[in-house]
């Protein structure tokens, strides 16, 4: 089964904001190995998560793994995501979705503060 995957961001009205998102995902698919990936936000950017799923199933994707790029589990994980996941899943009967924890809570939060409060000191 071919995997796609959404990097879900916010969004922002600062466009150099939302580039900056793009180049983390473009890094997550060349480091990572992954050949079907796509960046998606929730306002304020394009694609969003709906037009993000449309471009990895044109590709072939059978499956979908959404992985939010939000520190924590907030409003927008606990109320938007999931309902337009649902969405998706009602226009795309068959197409499996699966949502990925927040970063929050991963051990390699800690070591990226470490890494930035040494290099101000």
């Amino acid at each position: 089964m071919r995997t796609g995957i959404a990097i879900f961001a916010h969004g922002s009205a600062v466009e150099s904001a939302n580039d900056a998102v793009r180049r983390v995902v473009d890094e997550f698919a060349r480091s990572g190995g992954f050949d079907m990936v796509e960046c998606s936000f929730l306002e304020l950017g394009q694609p969003d998560l709906p037009a993000a799923v449309v471009k990895l199933v044109e590709r072939g994707a059978e499956r979908i793994v959404v992985a939010p790029y939000f520190l924590t589990s907030g409003k927008h994980l606990k109320r938007d995501l999931p309902r337009i996941v649902e969405e998706i899943r009602a226009a795309r009967p068959g197409l499996e979705i699966s949502v990925t924890p927040p970063m929050d809570g991963h051990p390699g939060l800690a070591s990226i503060l470490v890494d930035r409060v040494r290099s101000a000191l």
